[in-house]
């Protein structure tokens, strides 16, 4: 029976069972899709991400599934792949629609570049009344992330949404997000249409916000919090065309899956 090597790691967290738990799995060659996502449906993490070794201007290459599909984009389980693979500074991911991931070394933690996708205005009211709650902005980006900016971090710690409305919207990562009381940003993100209902900590959703937050706070650098009940600080910053997120990881299981 073969049996894969499977490592997971808790991303944006400093001690275990806090921020956004990951399973990573190095591979040699690519499994069927159809393996790969039965290993996430198993798993049940919001995502489980898959490697195999890369040529030329990448190490490897990254591919992210949660239990029920293949994403776009995950910022935390990159994050916890670049803790498991990363043997010098710096770890460098080829992604199928993402570009180029890194992950490099940064004190007792590490720097994730991931692009920064800035989102547009636009209409959300499906969304926003799923939420119930009262939005000042809401806005979009095509990659499906949908932004609602709400007053305060009181009213994102408050809210209590209809997953089975969201879902109706099919695969939209909806993130709620306010200034914040001990941090620059708060937040909490729900992808009910991709099987998680609440993500614990989401650095794809910051690859979003922090252009927004760049423009509106007047600084390329400041602080995160995404409120889930683990929760995760984040250290952001806008350069250029990329957004820098800070975090540390926590190793809590390592064991093999046999398929």
């Amino acid at each position: 029976m073969p049996e894969l090597r499977f490592t997971q790691v808790d991303a944006f967290a400093d001690r275990p069972f806090t921020g956004n738990p990951a399973a990573v799995v190095p591979l040699q060659d690519w499994l069927p899709d159809e393996v790969m996502q039965a290993i996430a449906m198993e798993n049940n993490l919001s995502e489980t991400a898959f490697t195999v070794p890369a040529e030329g201007d990448a190490d490897y290459e990254l591919r992210w599934f949660t239990p029920t599909t293949e994403v776009v984009l995950c910022g935390h389980a990159t994050l916890a792949s670049g803790h498991v693979l990363l043997e010098g500074d710096r770890v460098r991911f080829r992604t199928r629609k993402s570009g180029i991931l890194e992950v490099a070394r940064k004190g007792d933690g590490y720097a994730l570049s991931l692009p920064a996708w800035k989102p547009t205005p636009k209409p959300l009211s499906k969304i926003v009344e799923a939420l119930g709650c009262k939005a000042v902005e809401t806005l979009w980006h095509p990659h499906r992330y949908g932004l609602v900016v709400v007053d305060s971090e009181a009213e994102v710690l408050a809210l209590k949404p209809d997953f089975n409305t969201m879902a109706e919207e099919g695969d939209v990562l909806t993130i709620v997000t306010a200034p914040g009381e001990k941090t620059d940003i708060v937040s909490r993100v729900f992808a009910p249409g991709a099987g998680i209902d609440e993500d614990p900590v989401t650095g794809s959703a910051h690859a979003v916000m922090v252009p927004y937050w760049a423009e509106r706070l007047g600084t390329d650098s400041f602080t995160a919090f995404q409120a889930s009940k683990r929760g995760g600080h984040l250290d952001c910053r806008l350069d250029a065309d990329r957004v820098v997120l800070g975090g540390r990881c926590v190793t809590v299981i390592e064991g093999v899956i046999r398929i």
